[in-house]
């Protein structure tokens, strides 16, 4: 039991060597586009529901 544990741990840590991290700016530049990204949805979908929302009340009205 300890020996599959300690060859796990070995094997995780030999797995986690191979891993290629982001550097700073390239986490700042994926930051950067997720927002813009994120922001023209709201502004899209905010647009979208103002317009339905008053398509609704003058059908309703």
């Amino acid at each position: 039991m300890k020996n599959s544990v300690s060859n796990a741990f070995r094997q995780a840590k030999l797995e986690l060597a191979k891993v290629i991290f982001p550097t700073k700016p390239q986490v700042k530049q994926a930051f950067i586009a997720v927002m813009i990204v994120v922001t023209f949805m709201v502004l899209f979908l905010a647009l979208v529901d103002f317009i339905m929302s008053s398509t609704v009340s003058a059908i309703l009205s």
